[in-house]
């Protein structure tokens, strides 16, 4: 027995991708469970607009972090910046005595919108409270404050674009994203093993193809059967779910097109280093596992520290889900989309490229090997 379990550690410490995973993936779940894994919400992006903004501004709960304050602009203009994506949570002040606050809130960014409700009510009954106490000694809080407090504790909530803050409007959306990546990282990788494992990976070598085309033809029935998946689940998610589809199309497209690049890269980059189709499961689920829990599908960014948070900037899923809920559920416009498209396009760049090159590096020395087997057949030599 002692001498099985030493050849078990002996060839455990050669397989340095196991010993990676067991190590790296408990190391992954302590901290992403115990920081990121959150859904208290601590700052919530605001936009104050009116009259009165600056007043709000200055005494505003710490958990609406503000992000810009336009006395100028009216209900229409912050409306319009929250379709954007602009911010979570716009406070429209009144420009008059005699007129009431509203705040819109995102209902698209569901656990944000949830924080900015509790912390809305709590200044609700903070101002309720406010206006019943009379008594002497009471705690009075400066003018200002009072005048700020009324002006929230008074306001008319309107929430946008998920009304009910039903949880399928925002999962639907990342569930494409989820698609994608499963069979683009996993599929592609498994496929491109496979011909490795069973020979004919030379036989393509040595085929009048050029490198590209082969890539290209091995990862073209991946990416027509991603396209059909992720419009059943679109189509689905429509029918069954009600959730809407309130964007263009082709921005939906273009998105899925990019994050659909970055995908199919690197489930090749994963094959050209993998000799076995568990190599490449492993070396899958190892980049798979951390957009999962780290792109905001399921724990909100705003509520991950920023030594955590900034692991899902890096993340091709995180900015896929901003495309898709942001053309789904809000309907934002291209031009407002333009940071996550081209944080796409630039990683579906790198990862093609240095996958095509890992590819064409895969290629040559098998087709090196084919041509030495024809060539000692043909001077008569035992292949």
């Amino acid at each position: 027995m002692r001498a099985i379990a030493l050849k078990e550690f002996l060839q455990l410490r050669r397989d340095r991708r196991t010993v990676a995973m067991l190590f790296l993936l408990p190391f992954l779940f302590l901290v992403v469970f115990g920081y990121a894994a959150s859904f208290d919400v601590e700052e919530i992006p605001t936009l104050i607009v009116g009259g009165s903004a600056k007043l709000v501004e200055s005494q505003l709960p710490k958990q609406f972090k503000v992000i810009d304050v336009r006395p100028g602009d009216d209900r229409a203009a912050a409306q319009d910046a929250l379709h954007r994506g602009e911010a979570v949570v716009a406070i429209v002040t009144p420009s008059a005595a005699s007129q009431d606050a509203t705040v819109l809130i995102d209902g698209s960014e569901l656990f944000a919108a949830q924080a900015a409700l509790r912390r809305i009510a709590t200044a609700q009954a903070t101002a309720g409270g406010l206006q019943e106490s009379t008594a002497p000694g009471d705690v009075q809080l400066p003018a200002q404050a009072q005048q700020a407090l009324a002006v929230i504790g008074k306001a008319k909530i309107d929430v946008l674009f998920n009304p009910d803050l039903r949880t399928a409007v925002v999962m639907v959306p990342g569930l494409c994203g989820i698609i994608l990546v499963f069979i683009g990282t996993i599929a592609t990788a498994l496929g491109v093993v496979r011909e490795r494992q069973t020979g004919t990976m030379e036989q393509l070598a040595v085929m009048p193809f050029r490198p590209r085309d082969v890539f290209l033809g091995k990862i073209a029935p991946y990416l027509a059967i991603a396209c059909v998946d992720m419009a059943v689940i679109v189509g689905v998610g429509m029918l069954i779910f009600d959730v809407p589809f309130r964007g263009s199309v082709a921005t939906f497209a273009l998105g899925a097109g990019l994050f659909l690049f970055v995908t199919l890269g690197l489930g090749v980059l994963i094959s050209t280093v993998s000799q076995t189709q568990g190599q490449a499961i492993q070396l899958a689920i190892m980049t798979m596992v951390p957009q999962f829990l780290l792109s905001g599908l399921f724990f909100p960014l705003y509520a991950m520290p920023w030594g955590v948070r900034w692991i899902g900037y890096c993340l091709p899923l995180t900015w896929f889900v901003k495309i898709a809920r942001g053309v789904m559920v809000r309907g934002a416009p291209i031009d407002a989309l333009w940071l996550p498209l081209t944080v796409l396009a630039v990683m579906g760049t790198v990862v093609f490229t240095a996958s095509v090159l890992r590819f064409r590096r895969e290629l040559a020395p098998a087709a090196k090997a084919e041509t030495d087997v024809a060539a000692a057949v043909e001077d008569g030599a035992p292949a």
